[in-house]
């Protein structure tokens, strides 16, 4: 539940727009750019003053176990970072495992009122209880991670995922055999859609001729269901192995079925071997480094920040063709620079309808609102796959992926 679940799309383009009457350093509709912090509409927001030889406490809220190089610890990496980078100016803590709603509200307060500056809530379901207690703590930052909402203390901050998702597209369908891939997913909300078909179109542009099959899993960490569900696409014949969740698991099940894989969130590789031909990755660092330096400057401003310089590729695999490393960084590289796009049509839904003419470019706000599949998806979204997703969950109807 902590993705990026915008799933009132009014509240997406109000935002956005807001957005960029306040200055955006990206306009919508440009998704290459690697800015992408907008100012959110509202006052200064608080200032913190420190005394001589104070610390500045940092406190971090996470929805699962720091674990084994998934999301959690893709973020904790950045607190190890703060620390290091700030040394004896800054305390940064943690809290892991904590529920989505009204415990993590109760973990969110209890930070605010032992008197941290500044608190990180890392998960989608995060949002409202977020929001709520920064309302009781006007003189306290929070950043939550893959929201919309923002306040005068509170800022979102997001990464465009679906750059390295498509790049390790390009790896997935140059590696397949069998044509088959398969894409073990979370929840059935925009971002994960997204991801899916960002990976697909990059499958598709090296080979027209491959599927990316799809299973739901209705978690973001459960590791025994993300097994299950890999292994399920292995036995489909799939001899490529994505996913979206915050375990290892598609990994080592595509390891022990002699097929390959796409990791996420951190360099799965060094967990699973080579056969982890890539992974996109989160470097929360970068951009958690300098809300830091800006809240102990006094320049912090609330933000709405959804920008390419927080992803990347991890490392390829030796089992990577040279010539496809080539064609990736070249991708990479213009879409970056703004030259291209991932989403630039034409290109058509999984039903054989026209979504994206040629010549168009979806924006931002189509972006975050994503509903539809690419060619080229097969399989079927689960109601149970919005289960648990929160109260607009049921705003979305149940769709199936392929006809």
């Amino acid at each position: 539940m902590r993705r990026l679940y915008i799933l009132c799309t009014l509240t997406v383009l109000i935002t956005l727009l807001l957005a960029a009457c306040g200055g955006s350093n990206t306009p919508a509709g440009t998704p290459g750019a690697d800015g992408g912090s907008t100012p959110a509409p509202s006052s200064e927001g608080p200032k913190i003053t420190l005394a001589e030889g104070e610390k500045l406490k940092v406190a971090f809220v996470y929805v699962a176990p720091i674990g084994d190089l998934g999301w959690t610890w893709a973020h904790d990496q950045a607190r190890i970072a703060i620390q290091e980078e700030f040394g004896d100016r800054v305390e940064a803590t943690y809290v892991e495992n904590v529920p989505e709603g009204p415990e993590s509200a109760r973990v969110i307060r209890d930070f605010a009122q032992k008197g941290y500056h500044l608190i990180f809530t890392t998960s989608f379901g995060y949002m409202d209880p977020t929001v709520e207690v920064a309302t009781e703590f006007p003189n306290t930052w929070f950043v939550h991670i893959s929201g919309y909402k923002t306040a005068p203390n509170v800022s979102t901050v997001f990464g465009r995922m679906e750059i390295p998702r498509y790049l390790s597209g390009i790896v997935a369908g140059s590696a397949t055999e069998s044509n088959i891939i398969g894409y073990v997913a979370a929840f059935d909300i925009p971002e994960v859609v997204r991801g899916i078909n960002a990976f697909t179109l990059g499958v598709r542009s090296v080979n027209p001729e491959a599927e990316v099959r799809v299973v739901y899993t209705s978690t973001w960490f459960g590791p025994p269901q993300e097994r299950e569900a890999a292994q399920a696409l292995l036995d489909q014949g799939a001899d490529v192995i994505a996913q979206h969740q915050d375990t290892t698991e598609p990994q080592k099940a595509a390891a022990e079925a002699e097929a390959l894989s796409i990791g996420y969130d951190s360099d799965m590789s060094g967990f699973v071997g080579d056969t982890v031909l890539t992974s996109p990755v989160w470097d929360w660092g970068v951009k958690y480094k300098e809300i830091v330096q800006q809240v102990l400057d006094g320049t912090y401003r609330s933000e709405s920040y959804y920008g390419a310089e927080i992803v990347g590729l991890a490392p390829f695999s030796p089992q990577v063709d040279a010539r496809i490393v080539s064609i990736v960084e070249e991708q990479d590289a213009a879409i970056r620079a703004g030259t291209a796009d991932v989403f630039c049509g034409p290109i058509n839904s999984n039903t054989g309808v026209l979504v994206v003419a040629e010549g168009k470019c979806l924006t931002d706000a189509e972006l975050l609102s994503m509903d539809w599949y690419v060619e080229g998806v097969v399989g079927e979204a689960p109601a149970e796959a919005k289960e648990g997703m929160g109260e607009e969950s049921s705003k979305v109807p149940a769709r199936t992926i392929s006809e």
